[in-house]
């Protein structure tokens, strides 16, 4: 499900917009945070390879390769990268969101793309959630 409310994401560079989509992950917010925080867990379900060093995390897909910072973090809840070549008021996040009434779990993912590419990046974000639920077997 894609998120784009202009009255709340206002946030734009000169050509990204802020865009989130939500996706249900039934697991619990310990066994997420493994996977969205660590090289061993994003390289399991988000890139082919990740690595870090000095704080740098290379994310490897084929041939490509792209490099990302971890700005902020809040233990078990989210992850908030940077990528390096990416201008300064952009940025990806994924937060684990549990609904306090049925304890359903969710990953929250804010990203940017071009407005004509939302909608392709949003399917590519559910393909790679996708691919974790299938590695942790929901």
């Amino acid at each position: 499900m894609v998120f784009m409310d202009l009255n709340v994401f206002q946030m734009t560079t000169k050509t990204k917009k802020k865009y989130q989509i939500e996706i249900e992950v039934k697991t619990s917010p310990r066994i997420l945070y493994s996977y969205i925080s660590t090289p061993n867990g994003l390289s399991d379900w988000f890139a082919d390879d990740v690595t870090i060093q000095n704080g740098v995390y290379t994310f490897k897909w084929g041939d490509d390769e792209q490099k990302a910072k971890m700005v902020h973090h809040r233990d078990q809840k989210m992850v908030h990268f940077k990528w390096v070549d990416d201008p300064e008021d952009t940025f990806f996040e994924i937060e684990i969101v549990v609904d306090d009434m049925t304890r359903d779990t969710a990953l929250l993912v804010t990203d940017f793309a071009e407005p004509d590419e939302i909608e392709e990046n949003s399917m590519i974000w559910e393909k790679q959630v996708d691919n974790l639920k299938h590695k942790l077997g929901v």
